[in-house]
């Protein structure tokens, strides 16, 4: 082999060197470094994590705290049923009787005290309206009379005793029209309603005693209606009681005053609190337990009579603390109830846990969680979001 032969081989061997250089070093700066990748995916770090900065937890209302013990209190639970408060249901009948000439209100309606819903023409209120005419006439007279007779007694042409004769007449007829006014003011008509030389007689107005809705109707306008009908029931639904049975067992651990968080499969998650009202001196033989009453404020009529209903009643706390977290707290995923753990406060871990029993919104912790771990107390729905998001996008890869 001659020297040219040589060099051309040396500067071959050179140049494809090189290429590969070239090549490798450009593969590798696309692949991009691992940081570079991390910083790409930051809220989805790995299979279970999710990272979210401080910023974006107070945006999405996520909170962090410390696992701790607490006292927790047994609670009885019993299945009951929703029904209307009767301390705030009205019948609406007339005083007398009438004939219904206008209906105001019909079934589902909302009302206020004092509402008219029914008016009546009645014999019995034109018999009242005559009397109180008269009434009025004669006391009218016996003032006049009783004026006239002072005037005389003071110009001495009428006897004293005569003025004490005319007084004596006048408060009786003061009393007559006192009572005519006072009927028909029972029977719903004010004398301010009756119209100076108004000849028409005034209809009889029936009206609702109490503000609610109306739950059952019986106003027909042309039939005729006495005071043992009922026209109408009107039941204010702001506050219903909740009828549960308590087993003979329990019954020593159950007070009036007593709190009461009751649900209903109609508003799931959702608790209502409340308290004892009433219960029962009666056990049920059949059954062996007795009724309470649940007294539960209704914001926004949620609560519908006949529902059935859960309530667990609250006990005093034990003594010995134990570790539990918020119902809130807790997510399902894939069949695990799970926690989010963090320890740095920004990369959250969707932690299997395995959960005991739960009293007053809160869930005894068998495993999963450590005393002083971290773990987040609001927002974990996002955060199991954002954990199912990432799954997404990882399978799309």
């Amino acid at each position: 082999m001659n020297r040219n032969t040589i060099i051309i081989a040396l500067l071959l061997g050179v140049a494809m060197a090189g290429g590969y250089l070239y090549r490798s070093t450009n593969v590798k700066s696309s692949e991009g470094s691992p940081s570079e990748k991390n910083e790409s995916h930051d809220e989805h770090a790995g299979a279970g994590i999710v990272r979210m900065s401080a910023g974006l937890q107070k945006e999405n209302g996520v909170v962090v705290v410390t696992a701790a013990r607490v006292r927790l209190g047994e609670v009885i639970s019993s299945t009951g049923k929703v029904a209307a408060n009767a301390d705030r249901m009205a019948h609406v009948s007339p005083r007398i009787s009438g004939k219904i000439i206008t209906v105001n209100a019909s079934l589902g309606d909302s009302v206020s005290t004092g509402q008219p819903l029914v008016l009546l023409d009645s014999v019995e209120l034109g018999e009242a309206l005559g009397r109180y005419h008269q009434s009025k006439t004669k006391f009218a007279l016996a003032h006049s009379n009783m004026e006239r007779i002072k005037s005389l007694v003071e110009k001495k042409i009428a006897a004293r005793k005569e003025i004490f004769q005319a007084e004596s007449e006048f408060r009786i007829a003061q009393t007559e029209l006192q009572t005519d006014t006072e009927r028909l003011a029972l029977y719903g008509v004010l004398t301010s309603d009756i119209k100076r030389g108004n000849s028409k007689k005034p209809l009889l107005r029936v009206c609702s005693p109490i503000g609610g809705i109306i739950t059952e109707k019986h106003a027909i306008v042309g039939e005729l209606s006495d005071p043992s009908k009922s026209l109408y029931t009107v039941v204010d639904l702001s506050t219903v009681w909740v009828l549960v049975d308590i087993n003979e067992k329990d019954i020593a651990k159950v007070y009036k005053g007593q709190k009461a968080f009751v649900t209903v499969s109609a508003l799931p998650g959702q608790k209502l609190q409340g308290h004892i009202t009433h219960i029962a001196d009666l056990i049920d033989e059949a059954t062996r337990t007795v009724k309470a009453r649940v007294s539960v404020a209704n914001p926004g009529r949620k609560l519908k009579p006949e529902m059935f209903a859960t309530v667990d009643l609250a006990l005093p706390a034990g003594a010995e603390p134990i570790l539990a977290v918020p119902e809130e707290a807790l997510q399902d995923i894939d069949g695990k109830k799970v926690l989010f753990v963090t320890a740095n406060g920004t990369e959250f871990e969707a932690r299997p846990i395995e959960a005991g029993r739960a009293t007053g919104g809160m869930v005894l912790i068998v495993s999963g969680l450590r005393e002083n771990e971290r773990y987040a107390i609001k927002g974990s729905f996002i955060l199991k979001s954002e954990l199912k998001k990432g799954e997404l996008e990882g399978d799309a890869h």
